[in-house]
């Protein structure tokens, strides 16, 4: 009974590690690939208009508020000049944000 060969014979141990071996470097190397940050020019330009966006936001709220609560000291208008000037901050931010969304890029 111990003479008999099993009908299948089974891979030796090494010859599996050395596939397991294979198939674990070439997921790394697929997992690399697919985790690799996106560089260059596309990246930059997206990180760029990100950053003049929020410039416009910031700076038309920020300007229309400090515009307007000038205008209240001066003129003695309580929030009035305040409200109106600091809206037309915005208004103005949001048509400018607009205007460079729509424009085609390059």
């Amino acid at each position: 009974m111990s003479d008999e060969k099993p009908a299948r014979e089974s891979i030796g141990e090494d010859a599996r590690i050395d596939a397991l071996e294979a198939r674990l470097t070439a997921a790394r190397e697929r997992e690399e690939q697919r985790n690799k940050p996106v560089g260059g020019a596309e990246a930059d330009a997206n990180y760029r208009m990100g950053s003049r966006v929020l410039a416009e936001l910031i700076g038309g709220i920020g300007g229309g508020a400090f515009i307007g609560w000038v205008i209240d000291r001066v003129a003695g208008t309580a929030p009035w000049g305040l409200l109106v000037v600091m809206a037309l901050g915005i208004i103005v931010a949001f048509r400018s944000i607009i205007r460079m969304a729509s424009q085609k890029p390059e």
